[in-house]
């Protein structure tokens, strides 16, 4: 948390003063004092704004699988239930341990994993299954090593 504030305090120098938050003039009050209270408004605002986003994801792409984890990060936080996204729900404890946030796992994603699967094409479903887990794993295990 300190060290996204300390980014969005580092980029709020170069957002315009220029937003409806910022104060109005008081009579009687120097064009100083109004330029340094809308810098410091713009300052906090701009880094209250960083802190909402959501969090970028920095894993890089050229680890084996990660064009799932990626899909299924998007999609989780869209709350659609995708085969990538009930993939990361699978991995989210070692995913957060190696630093990429997964927000809201769906609840028992392996059988909703295997049902999806089964519906889709019920002679593969197992060993389509197996395949993704095996692609989760070694995106966590190449994670763990490029950390």
């Amino acid at each position: 948390m300190v060290e996204r504030l300390a980014v969005a305090q580092k980029a709020a120098g170069s957002i315009p003063v220029s937003h409806p938050i910022f104060f109005q003039g008081k009579k009687g009050a120097s064009d100083e004092i109004l330029s340094l209270r809308n810098k410091v408004a713009a300052t906090l605002f701009s880094a209250i704004i960083k802190l909402m986003e959501p969090i970028e994801e920095s894993f890089r792409d050229d680890i084996p699988g990660s064009d799932l984890i990626s899909a299924g990060l998007k999609d989780i936080s869209q709350n659609l239930e995708t085969i990538p996204s009930l993939l990361v729900s699978i991995g989210a404890p070692r995913l957060r341990r190696v630093g990429i946030e997964v927000p809201h796992p769906f609840l028992t994603p392996e059988i909703r994993l295997y049902d999806r699967l089964s519906h889709e094409n019920s002679d593969g479903a197992h060993s389509r299954y197996n395949s993704l887990i095996r692609r989760l794993v070694s995106f966590e295990r190449a994670s763990e090593c490029v950390k």
